[in-house]
């Protein structure tokens, strides 16, 4: 097992700041890995509720079928991907995927630096190092956290300062393996000018935006305007409903990514536990060939 080691503060190589400088060029699309020309978005999967209960082989080859190609991992489900895997296990979870066709693009968990007890926020800091690690020993190119919150006792501005200090500390530590921090919009913080006001207090560009799909991007001025005032910080995975779904204009954000010629992936993220396995694979398959028309 990788153990938790310690770590001398760096400064990012002026290389991967250069490659956010521009509004349509993402972090992520031109660090850490090379993505193909021309149209570069794919379409994969969040384990949250509809892989949850595939193992590893399962989900490759039930994503393999429905025509999707990359993978999020949400820890602690039937996948078994935790940092308590040995090395062995580790590279076996990575020789699973290599040459699949399915590529795990990074582990979703739940750590947030949003508690007024600095032991707690330590904690998740630390945690999510572990899967860090994790992610580069299984080939994957970054880790998912969240805000996730502004307690009503304490100063929102507090609170925003102390998320960005925690994600500064935790960027520099993942630019050391090539990683990719990955701050979902999501909770108390899920407003865009919150999690602009966040961002803005991180210079570390590995540290990126996950895009969530929440009613708070329709807010106004409205889900263009919001979508642009983040847009230089998204990163390499963005969250999104069914592409068909009725609750959330899953094509206007396409076009937005398009706009920005987003290399990333669209990963579908749905909440529904009613479904068999066989009908979340074909409401799959149906969101990949919209996804088809869609690049057409």
């Amino acid at each position: 097992m990788t153990t938790r080691r310690s770590f001398l503060k760096t400064t990012l190589q002026t290389t991967a700041a250069a490659a956010v400088g521009s509004l349509s060029v993402p972090f992520a699309a031109t660090c850490f890995g090379q993505p193909p020309k021309g149209f570069a978005m794919q379409l994969g999967l969040v384990t949250y509720q509809w892989g949850m209960d595939w193992d590893v082989p399962t989900l490759i080859a039930n994503c393999r079928r429905a025509k999707l190609t990359c993978v999020e991992l949400r820890v602690d489900h039937k996948h078994g991907v935790s940092p308590a895997l040995s090395a062995q296990e580790r590279a076996k979870v990575k020789e699973q995927f290599t040459g699949s066709g399915i590529e795990l693009v990074g582990f979703g968990t739940n750590f947030d630096f949003h508690s007024p007890d600095a032991a707690k926020v330590r904690k998740n800091i630390d945690g999510a190092k572990e899967y860090v690690l994790l992610s580069r020993d299984c080939g994957a190119s970054g880790v998912k956290v969240k805000p996730n919150d502004l307690p009503k006792d304490v100063e929102k501005e507090k609170t925003i300062a102390q998320i960005a200090k925690s994600l500064r500390e935790l960027g520099q530590f993942a630019a050391e393996y090539q990683q990719e921090i990955r701050l979902e919009v999501h909770g108390g913080c899920a407003p865009i000018p919150i999690m602009k006001a966040i961002i803005d207090q991180v210079p570390e560009t590995n540290v990126t935006l996950c895009w969530n799909c929440n009613p708070p991007d329709l807010a106004p001025p409205g889900l263009k305007e919001n979508f642009e005032s983040v847009a230089k910080r998204l990163g390499r995975v963005t969250h999104i409903r069914s592409l068909d779904s009725p609750s959330y204009p899953t094509k206007e954000l396409f076009d937005l990514l398009c706009s920005i010629r987003y290399k990333g992936c669209l990963l579908i993220e749905e909440g529904s536990t009613k479904l068999t396995s066989e009908e979340r694979i074909q409401q799959l398959e149906h969101s990949a060939k919209l996804f088809a028309e869609w690049k057409r």
